[in-house]
């Protein structure tokens, strides 16, 4: 939690700074990002929310996104569904910027055939929408979250300026 400080300390200022809001929905990175935007003093100030939807009932539950999922989104763990996890809780919550993340952190790959250490992250907000892909080739769990919070971190920083 400690390397991700920093960078959430910056984009807390930024978003304080510009007076904007942040929304996230995280799944393989399980809460960290979020909680790592909570350390920072003032965050009710930037942060309406965040969920970890980790299977298709908390997708459906949290963010009212269907099961089987809407064309032309054929599953989780791809581009495509990082931006429509950011896009649906940017909008339910409100909020200037919104974030999507989704992968496999291990020790074994998803159902879908991903290699473990694979995540898609979104990040979409006011003239910005941007999706990554990341592929650490680690079956590390604990290493992979910590991997994909830092980058979901660097890609929310990058959008902010």
């Amino acid at each position: 939690m400690q390397t991700l400080l920093p960078l959430a300390e910056k984009i807390g200022a930024r978003l304080k700074e510009r007076g904007e809001t942040i929304a996230i929905a995280e799944s393989s990175t399980g809460g960290l990002v979020s909680a790592a935007l909570l350390s920072v003093g003032g965050a009710s100030a930037y942060f309406r929310g965040g969920s970890v939807i980790y299977t298709a009932h908390a997708r459906s539950g949290f963010l009212d996104i269907p099961n089987p999922l809407p064309p032309p989104i054929e599953r989780a763990s791809t581009e495509p569904y990082a931006l429509l996890l950011a896009d649906t809780v940017r909008g339910r919550l409100n909020a200037s910027w919104g974030v999507g993340e989704t992968g496999a952190t291990g020790p074994t790959g998803n159902r879908y055939g991903d290699k473990s250490g694979h995540t898609c992250i979104a990040v979409t907000g006011p003239g910005f929408s941007k999706a990554v892909t990341l592929e650490t080739g680690s079956p590390d769990r604990i290493a992979n979250m910590r991997a994909f919070s830092q980058r979901v971190l660097e890609v929310i920083a990058e959008a902010l300026g």
